[in-house]
């Protein structure tokens, strides 16, 4: 077949073709009567080899060294391919991220659009130090909240990290529902990025949020919830904060919360019961952490409880329980 035909029947331009022949990566081997070159059954099974290599992602420069060494593993060149694929797809997915972040700024004007993306670069600086100048120049500006909340979900410097926490605190309530989305995220890093950010902010809404994950199966997730839904009061945090005491685990906190919900919220009696219930099957370490928490307990059971825990074989857990006894405001 002439080039005007080849180019006709595979679609691909004559001018490509003719490149193709000036590199030397697909000529035309035959002759017609009338001199002018023709493409045999050979170069043209060449020449679909080479469109379905350069189809895969490789340069022309590749196809000519996978066409030119018989004994290439496809498998490594296919190895290769993936590993340029998803490169490239990061940049795009970074770019993307990067054009959604400015876009969720709201921009109105295109000096807002170069303020964000300026903003972006110096978030993204190889150097904390620069990260850090970058968040603390936000300092009364409110528009940024989205790309605060991914700044901070991705960073793992802690100085960086607390300036970013302080901004989060200036943006607001607006920032929640972004760090409630990435509390569910599967990547753990952002989730605990996520949960020390709303931790810090403590606001109401950010309070809500952390409740509301008590029954995450991230354990680290489940127990900052659980201490917040113990907070706003709620009865149904009382065995998982008594867990958090026994295991050690947040267990000061833990206790201050228990105290909390018996004192000012009427639940002593449930509180009570649920440590003694404990109690039963702790580890000496356990039940000496569990006694600190009966201290702090009112009310006739709790006292009833640590009495009985003076005489506890383990001498820590009685020392503990005596030192609460004396404390107590209804000592005898």
């Amino acid at each position: 077949m002439l080039i005007g035909e080849v180019a006709e029947r595979s679609g691909i331009s004559a001018r490509m073709l003719r490149h193709y022949d000036r590199i030397g990566l697909v000529s035309p081997s035959g002759r017609s009567s009338a001199g002018y070159r023709r493409y045999a059954e050979d170069d043209v099974r060449r020449l679909f080899q080479v469109e379905a290599l350069r189809a895969l992602g490789l340069t022309l420069e590749e196809v000519g060294e996978a066409l030119a060494d018989l004994t290439f593993d496809p498998a490594t060149v296919v190895d290769q391919l993936l590993a340029r694929t998803r490169e490239r797809l990061a940049r795009e997915q970074e770019l993307l991220r990067r054009l959604e972040r400015v876009r969720g700024s709201d921009p109105t004007a295109w000096s807002d659009v170069l303020r964000t993306i300026a903003l972006l670069r110096g978030l993204d600086a190889a150097s904390p130090s620069a990260r850090q100048r970058s968040v603390l120049s936000l300092a009364g500006d409110d528009r940024h909240g989205g790309v605060l909340v991914e700044a901070v979900l991705g960073e793992d410097d802690p100085v960086v990290a607390g300036a970013l926490h302080w901004a989060l605190a200036q943006a607001g309530e607006s920032v929640v529902p972004a760090l409630a989305d990435a509390l569910g995220s599967p990547e753990t890093a952002r989730r605990h990025r996520a949960l020390a950010a709303l931790t810090r902010l403590g606001s109401p809404d950010a309070e809500a949020v952390l409740a509301a994950a008590s029954g995450s199966g991230d354990p680290v997730v489940s127990a900052r919830g659980t201490l917040a839904l113990g907070r706003r009061g709620g009865a149904e945090a009382v065995a998982g904060l008594v867990a958090l005491v026994a295991a050690g685990s947040d267990d000061v906190e833990a206790t201050d919360v228990l105290q909390a919900l018996a004192v000012e919220h009427g639940l002593a009696e449930a509180v009570t019961r649920a440590v003694a219930e404990r109690l039963d099957d702790a580890d000496p370490p356990a039940r000496q952490r569990l006694a600190g928490a009966l201290g702090v307990l009112p009310g006739a059971p709790a006292r009833a409880r640590l009495t009985a825990l003076r005489d506890d074989p383990d001498p820590l857990v009685a020392r503990t329980a005596a030192f609460w006894l004396a404390e107590r405001p209804d000592a005898p």
